[in-house]
C-alpha cells in the first residue's frame, strides 16, 4: 500500500499469507452529484492539490478524479453525495484551506449507448457513462441516452398535498404510490429523475411545505431519455463551465432562465455582453447586458445636428472594437447562485 487513498473504509485486513473472508454487508457511499473543481490561478494547483488529499482523509464518500480543461486548465472531477455535500465542501475548502477554487455546473452520471462503430472500438464497450458535459456523444453517433432515477419518498401534512403534487410533475416525476398514514400525514412516492432533484428540490420541497415535509431517495437505476447538451455564449465564446446535459422538452425554459441570471451575476461593461444558449449552432435563448455609456453629447449645445451623430458614430466605432478584444469574466459564485432555480411558485 504506497498511498493512504488505497485504504477504504469496510476493508478486511489479514496477516500475510493468511487470508480470511472478507466482513459482509458493507456497501462504498455511491455519488451522485459530479462537479468540475479548477484552482482560481494554476500556480496554485499543487495546493489545492494537497488540500484535496486532506479533505478526503476525513470525508472518503468524496470520489476525486483528475481533469483537465481547455479554458480552466488542470483540475479534478469530484463526486459528491449530494448539492449541499458539494457546497459544504467548499466551503471547507476556502476557510480550512484559504484555497480560492472554481466549480463548474454540477451534473449527474448519465449514459450512452453507441451505435457507431468506430466509437464502440474507442471505449471498447457499448455503453459508455457520461460525467462530463465536454465528453457528451453526438447525436448521431448514440442509439439512445440513459439518465439515472431515484425512488423518492415524501411524507408531509396532507394540507401540502396539493402544491408538492404540481412541484413533482414538474420535476419529470411519476407518481408511484401515495398513502395516508394517519389522519394528519401523507406518504407520496415517486420516481425521479436525478438531475431534477440534484440541485434545489430539496429547498423548493421545505418552502412549499412551510418546513415539514421530509424527503429521501434511493437509486432506482436507469432510463431512456431524451437528452441534449446546452452551451451558455458569452459574445460568442462558450463557458465551459456552464454547459450542461438537459432533457430536451425543458430546453428553451433552462436556457432562458439561465441567460436571464447570468445578466444579473456578471457585473456590467464598458462594451455590451451577449448572453447566450445554443443547443449545437442554434441559439435558443439570448439576453443583452448593455454597457456602460459616457454621455458623449454632453458638450452640445444646440448647433449642427451633424456634430451630435459624428460624437455618437465614434463611440460606437469604439465599443464595438472593445466588444472584440475585451474578455467577460464570471464572478466566482455566480455558478451556484445561477444554477439555482428560483422558488417554484
Amino acid at each position: 500500500m504506497k498511498e493512504v487513498t488505497e485504504a477504504q473504509i469496510g476493508d478486511t485486513l489479514f496477516l500475510y499469507k493468511q487470508p480470511v473472508e472478507p466482513l459482509p454487508g458493507f456497501k462504498s457511499a455511491k455519488p451522485m452529484v459530479f462537479a468540475g473543481m479548477y484552482p482560481v490561478d494554476q500556480t496554485e494547483y499543487n495546493n489545492l492539490k494537497s488540500a484535496l488529499e486532506r479533505l478526503t482523509l476525513n470525508d472518503s464518500s468524496v470520489t476525486v478524479h483528475r481533469d483537465s480543461s481547455l479554458a480552466l486548465g488542470a483540475g479534478w472531477r469530484l463526486g459528491f453525495l449530494g448539492l449541499l455535500h458539494m457546497e459544504v465542501f467548499n466551503q471547507r475548502l476556502e476557510q480550512e484551506y484559504n484555497m480560492s477554487v472554481i466549480l463548474t455546473a454540477p451534473t449527474v452520471p448519465y449514459k450512452a449507448v453507441l451505435s457507431s462503430t468506430k466509437l464502440i472500438k474507442e471505449y471498447g464497450k457499448a455503453e459508455i457513462t457520461i460525467i462530463n458535459p465536454a465528453q457528451f456523444p453526438d447525436k448521431l453517433s448514440v442509439s439512445e441516452y440513459l439518465e439515472p432515477t431515484v425512488l423518492g419518498t415524501i411524507v408531509t401534512p396532507h394540507e401540502y398535498i396539493g402544491k408538492i403534487i404540481v412541484l413533482c410533475q414538474d420535476r419529470r416525476a411519476v407518481q408511484k404510490d401515495m398513502l395516508y398514514i394517519d389522519e394528519h400525514r401523507v406518504m407520496l412516492k415517486y420516481l425521479f429523475p436525478l438531475n431534477e432533484i440534484v440541485v434545489d428540490f430539496y429547498d423548493a420541497l421545505k418552502s412549499l411545505s412551510s418546513g415539514y415535509a421530509s424527503f429521501d431517495y434511493e437509486d432506482a437505476g436507469y432510463q431512456a431519455a431524451d437528452l441534449i447538451k446546452m452551451d451558455i455564449l458569452l459574445n460568442g465564446n462558450p463557458v465551459e463551465e456552464l454547459a450542461t446535459i438537459i432533457h430536451n422538452d425543458k430546453a428553451y425554459a433552462t436556457g432562458k432562465f439561465l441567460c436571464e441570471r447570468l445578466k444579473d451575476a456578471i457585473p456590467r461593461q464598458l462594451f455590451e455582453i451577449a448572453i447566450q444558449a445554443a443547443i449545437g449552432k442554434k441559439i435558443i435563448a439570448r439576453e443583452t447586458l448593455k454597457a456602460y455609456r459616457k454621455n458623449v453629447v454632453a458638450k452640445c449645445y444646440g448647433g449642427d445636428i451633424t456634430r451630435r451623430m459624428k460624437l455618437l458614430k465614434r463611440q460606437a466605432e469604439g465599443k464595438k472594437l472593445m466588444r472584440k478584444i475585451g474578455n467577460v469574466e464570471v464572478p466566482r459564485d455566480a455558478f451556484i447562485r445561477v444554477l439555482k432555480r428560483q422558488t417554484d411558485k
